[in-house]
Parts: structure tokens; C-alpha cells; sequence
């Protein structure tokens, strides 16, 4: 049985005003079978959105990416996206996607999408604080905010 490779994602998203026009952004960082290192930047945007649905596509996005089930070490800045997948989303599901204050959760569409998209693979979730010198979170908010720019 072979392991399943290692992946370490870097996800950001933003919008300029929120809401407004928003961009996200993801890295993907793995190893190529020579072990040489190997980089992929994705990133795209939305003209009407907030920051929250922006920080959900970047996680929906990079996952996207991954041709087959992967180990992912996925680091976000966005507290509502790491509480949201493992602390929050089970409770919404068994209420049928009410939280406990008996709402509508907020973007259940981008939930249940990311869910779906988080099945075929380990994640460890990863908060990393935002503008921090963290290297590739700090180029993850640069390459989202280009994305707002064009709108």
C-alpha cells in the first residue's frame, strides 16, 4: 500500500470593501519524486463577495487542485474557516445546517462544498496568524489582493 503524498497548501482570501470585490489565493508546496521541491500558485477572484466566502473558495480551490487523495498540511489565517471545519461544521450538519443559535449558516454552499472536497484526503487544519512575516502566508495575501485589484 503506498502512503499518500504530503501536501502543505497556504490559502488566503479578501475583499476591498467587505463586501465588495474579493480575490483569493492558494499555494501548494510538494516534492517531486527526485525530491526536488515544487510550487504551484493559484488564485481568482469575485466582483460582488465578502472576506469569508473568499477565505472558503481559496481552501475549496486548493483542495480542487489535488489530482488524488493526499496527506495536507492546509494553513489558513482565517479563524472562521479553521473553527468552521473542525470545530463548527459537524453540529451544523446534524442540525441541518442551523447553528446553535437556530440560524441559517452562512455560506452552507461553500461548506458543503469544502466538506465534499475534504473527503478524499487527511487534512491537518492549520491556523497561521495573518501578516506575520509568515513567508508564504504574507505571499498568498499578495497574490488575493492582485486578484481584487482587477475588479
Amino acid at each position: 500500500m503506498t502512503e499518500k503524498p504530503l501536501v502543505t497548501i497556504y490559502t488566503d482570501g479578501g475583499c476591498e470593501p467587505n463586501p465588495g470585490a474579493g480575490g483569493w489565493a492558494a499555494i501548494l508546496l510538494t516534492t517531486r519524486a527526485d525530491g526536488s521541491p515544487h510550487e504551484r500558485e493559484l488564485s481568482g477572484g469575485a466582483p460582488d463577495t465578502t472576506n469569508n466566502r473568499m477565505e472558503l473558495t481559496a481552501a475549496i480551490e486548493a483542495l480542487r487542485a489535488l489530482s488524488k487523495p493526499c496527506h495536507v498540511l492546509l494553513h489558513t489565517d482565517s479563524e472562521y474557516v479553521k473553527k468552521g471545519i473542525t470545530e463548527w461544521l459537524k453540529g451544523w450538519i446534524a442540525k441541518n445546517w442551523q447553528t446553535s443559535s437556530k440560524t441559517p449558516v452562512k455560506n452552507k454552499d461553500l461548506w458543503q462544498t469544502l466538506h465534499a472536497e475534504t473527503q478524499r484526503h487527511e487534512i491537518d487544519w492549520r491556523w497561521v496568524k495573518g501578516h506575520a512575516g509568515n513567508e508564504y502566508n504574507e505571499r498568498v495575501d499578495r497574490l488575493a489582493a492582485e486578484q481584487i485589484k482587477k475588479f
